[in-house]
């Protein structure tokens, strides 16, 4: 086993071994997990590299209570984020934003105009881009091409998305134990059909 497969392994191992432990502070975060162990399945199986991107933040302020503590007092967005995931799948360039509601459609405002603008510049360039949405109510997590997504935008004149745009254009990603949101099942229908998986 080479080094690379240790650390990612351990990381695997860490990331399960959390999920058991109670945690109240990252409600409304199920999604986003669900995400990270399902890219970290990937990695540790060598079939894609995707990864969650940081929030860029400057550190204004920092208090030092010891020597051995820091403690970020004031800290602002240094540029507005992009999407939350990038990474490659089979050399094409892969880049998405996931989200929950509690509603029945998916609000517009939850998604801002830097990020559609460079879902529409990742779409132009060939790459892959979509969003995950997740319905709470309803217990389905949807992918909704790029392409679909911005159609919406040009076409209709609301301030969400209803889920019956989701059933007719999306596709539903089913929950599995391993990996838990299976997408790139869905990327390979939809831009690898035909390929030797």
């Amino acid at each position: 086993m080479g080094i690379m497969e240790v650390v990612i392994r351990m990381h695997y191992e860490n990331q399960t071994r959390r999920k058991k432990e109670i945690i109240y502070g990252n409600r409304g975060m199920h999604l986003e997990q669900d995400l990270n162990d399902t890219n970290t399945f990937y990695l540790l199986h060598n079939r894609a590299v995707i990864y969650k991107k940081p929030t860029p933040i400057t550190i204004v302020k920092v208090d030092y209570p010891s020597r051995m503590e820091a403690v970020i007092k004031e800290a602002y967005f240094k540029t507005p984020s992009t999407t939350d995931y990038n990474g490659v799948y089979k050399g094409k360039y892969i880049d998405f934003e996931a989200k929950e509601t509690k509603l029945t459609s998916f609000p517009l405002a939850n998604i801002h105009v830097h990020q559609i603008k460079h879902l529409e510049m990742i779409i132009k360039q060939g790459g892959i881009g979509f969003l995950i949405v997740r319905f709470l109510k309803y217990k389905q997590t949807f992918l909704l091409e790029g392409k679909d997504f911005l159609t919406f935008l040009e076409t209709k004149k609301r301030k969400s998305i209803p889920l019956s745009y989701f059933e007719q254009k999306g596709h539903i990603i089913k929950e599995k134990y391993q990996p838990r949101l299976d997408y790139l099942e869905i990327i390979d229908q939809l831009f690898f059909k035909g390929e030797m998986l």
